[in-house]
């Protein structure tokens, strides 16, 4: 039987540690790099989680959107918007409460969001 979901519960698993699980999973099931998951809902109002991975190329930053999103939308949960493009060097899928960020390796290292909210919480799951 396929999951049914309504606002509510789709607004309760958005910003579940179950969704930010199965993000994390997603992205590992294609090979992303360097996964961490950042508490930053002290640190900014833009968001409560943030998801940073790295692609090896744009081919595989590809990839891991096109598969994170599959998936997600199987559950019903479709991102509020996506910036960027595997060309870019940076895609970020805002899924409201928590925010996928896929990089190039240069681009993470150029942008250190990691450096830049520091005092955020890393999650281990």
């Amino acid at each position: 039987m396929e999951r049914m979901y309504t606002t509510q519960n789709l607004k309760n698993m958005q910003n579940s540690p179950e969704l930010i699980k199965s993000i994390k999973k997603l992205l590992e099931d294609k090979k992303a790099e360097n996964l961490v998951v950042l508490n930053v809902s002290k640190h900014t109002n833009i968001a409560d989680y943030f998801v940073i991975a790295t692609a090896n190329s744009p081919p595989h930053a590809k990839a891991l959107v096109r598969h994170m999103l599959t998936e997600l939308e199987k559950l019903g949960i479709k991102p509020d918007h996506i910036e960027g493009n595997e060309e870019s060097g940076w895609i970020l899928i805002d899924l409201i409460d928590i925010i996928v960020h896929v990089f190039l390796r240069e681009w993470r290292e150029y942008y250190d969001l990691e450096w830049l909210y520091s005092g955020a919480e890393r999650l281990k799951l």
